[in-house]
């Protein structure tokens, strides 16, 4: 077995990969190379990235795994079905929150939301702490402090990943952590379309939710989980 220390050969092959893998999902996410074409041959791809023939072929093996080509033998490797994207894997999702235009995935990703997070508000308010109402209730303070947008759309994501950890249930947790990024992007876009009044509202919203929570109101919570997602769908899809 051969070692390779930090920041030799291995380091390399592994930074170029992930730079092959970066520039190709994106084009492919953004539509570059639409599904069924085919991508350019391995040896095209590394004289357009300047790497070597293990690092395009590495690249490959991690689209693949992303469900976003496929690639067969004498063949070639072509572009799969958007359908059959792995949209749950972190880069994917980044991928399709910096596309220009974005409203297909944000329909996908509101609906999605519409699904589990309503859930897991009615499944938090008949199993949270006193001490997990409290956290709640800073969370929400700071939406109505933050300094500035960027720190609003973080604590947006930490209130909605901790109402998803109240839930107890570990499926809707690790969904948090999967779409944090794209709900990141989300929430800044969000916090940027918001006046002074908006602001109030969508602070207040929130609130609705802990106030559910803590009455042990799980048809509350649910309701108003689902007020805070239409909101945010007003604003981004204009509807």
């Amino acid at each position: 077995m051969t070692f390779v220390a930090t920041g030799g050969l291995g380091s390399q092959i592994g930074n170029h990969t992930d730079q092959v893998v970066e520039q190709l999902g994106r084009a492919i996410v953004a539509g570059e190379y639409p599904p069924e074409t085919m991508i350019p041959l391995d040896p095209d791809i590394s004289e357009m990235f300047d790497v070597s023939r293990t690092v395009v072929r590495e690249a490959k093996k991690t689209l693949i795994a992303k469900g976003l080509i496929q690639s067969k033998a004498k063949v070639g490797t072509h572009v799969r079905p958007a359908s059959e994207w792995n949209m749950f894997d972190p880069d994917v999702l980044r991928w399709h929150a910096a596309l220009n235009n974005q409203r297909p995935f944000l329909e996908d990703l509101f609906e999605i939301r519409l699904i589990f997070e309503p859930a897991a508000a009615g499944s938090a308010a008949k199993r949270a702490t006193d001490a997990e109402c409290v956290t709640l209730s800073k969370l929400c303070d700071n939406l109505a402090t933050g300094k500035d947008r960027a720190a609003v759309a973080v604590a947006d994501l930490e209130f909605h990943k901790m109402i998803l950890k109240v839930s107890g249930n570990r499926f809707l947790q690790s969904l948090g952590d999967l779409v944090q990024a794209a709900l990141y992007s989300l929430f800044i876009a969000e916090a940027n379309e918001r006046n002074d009044q908006e602001t109030y509202e969508f602070v207040e919203r929130h609130r609705a939710i802990v106030t559910a929570i803590k009455a042990g109101d799980a048809k509350a919570a649910h309701d108003a989980m689902v007020a805070v997602i239409l909101a945010g769908r007003k604003i981004e899809l204009n509807i």
